[in-house]
């Protein structure tokens, strides 16, 4: 049987199987709250550092996220994206975790149509090129893993090389983000929160597992642990990048850099791949690489990111009309006597 044949068989086994048909809806669904709960949260952030008079892009102090739990604004993205997060872990019920994490795409897209209406930079030819390579790059990843991902038991041996990976990966970002954190700017964060949130996504569908066998043991207890440490480092690391990057590119790396990250487990470690031919590895890594150069070339081409370093004569959108708190225009240097006395 040629490659063809093969592909053709597989995708007919995938739409017959109802897991599938359920868990990339609610994929798709979470993709939309957390494109709404970006921008709300991104909002947020900004409105804290303009009250606060400080700039937040080397990391948020302390008194910037006390007040950040006190900003409407953020906290309606904050629940947005916990219902992106409850949407995401009932997809992970119904469906292999390398189909369901790369669907979170689609929140880039919508992001990046959001922040282009809200702040006044329209996406240049470089930049919808750079977005172009995300979704299509992780777009092509998901079709194939949707044909031949498959689940596998996960052993406690296979899980101790997930808990201790992720052990070294936050000392190595922190030792980073202690010695570099006046130099690092928002791809850093991003890149980081991406690598923290696929650890999220794999430890997540192992206690879904786990709780759906009935054992919740000791291990277990560590993995719930360990998930709302790197949960809770990698929303840090979100909520600076909203403070030195706009929101489409703080996306643009979680839904590239989070499913790559996943994949990569569920590949490597769990074997979801196991039963994919040598060429659909090829594919993989080619669809993978091509999504990651979108992020960089987003980073660099983004028109709000060169607006801001001046690298692009881009007028600022509303800099010269004041804006209350329900204000779209972001902006620290957007300040008025009306927004502080909110």
């Amino acid at each position: 049987m040629n490659g063809a044949e093969v592909v053709g068989d597989q995708l007919v086994g995938a739409f017959q199987n109802p897991g599938l048909l359920l868990g990339i809806p609610l994929a798709l669904a979470g993709a939309v709250f957390m494109s709404l709960g970006a921008q709300y949260q991104h909002r947020g952030v900004e409105k804290v550092e303009l009250l606060s008079g400080a700039d937040g892009a080397n990391g948020l102090s302390v008194d910037q996220i006390k007040r950040l739990l006190t900003r409407p604004s953020w906290l309606l993205g904050t629940l947005m994206l916990a219902l992106a997060i409850i949407c995401q872990l009932a997809a992970l019920v119904q469906a292999p975790l390398i189909v369901v994490q790369p669907l979170g795409a689609i929140a880039l897209v919508m992001t990046t149509l959001l922040n282009a209406r809200i702040s006044g930079h329209s996406p240049t030819k470089q930049s919808i090129t750079a977005i172009a390579c995300c979704v299509g790059g992780i777009f092509l990843f998901v079709f194939f893993a949707a044909i031949f991902a498959t689940e596998q038991e996960i052993d406690e041996r296979q899980l101790f090389v997930i808990l201790a990976v992720l052990l070294v990966v936050i000392i190595i970002l922190g030792a980073f983000w202690l010695i570099l954190r006046h130099r690092m700017r928002a791809l850093f964060y991003v890149i980081g929160a991406g690598i923290l949130y696929g650890f999220v996504a794999t430890l997540a569908k192992v206690v879904i597992k786990r709780v759906q066998a009935g054992d919740f043991e000791w291990v277990t207890v560590v993995c719930v642990i360990a998930l709302l440490a790197a949960a809770a480092v990698g929303a840090y690391f979100v909520q600076t990048a909203y403070s030195s990057g706009p929101p489409d590119l703080v996306i643009a790396g979680l839904t590239v850099v989070d499913p790559l990250i996943a994949v990569l487990i569920g590949m490597v470690v769990l074997g979801e791949a196991a039963a994919a031919p040598w060429w659909v590895l090829i594919i993989f890594a080619v669809a993978g690489a091509i999504a990651v150069w979108g992020v960089v070339g987003l980073a660099r081409f983004h028109p709000q990111v060169l607006s801001d370093s001046q690298e692009l004569g881009i007028a600022r959108g509303s800099d010269e009309t004041p804006r209350s708190d329900s204000s779209t225009s972001p902006g620290p240097q957007r300040s008025t006597g009306s927004e502080n006395a909110q």
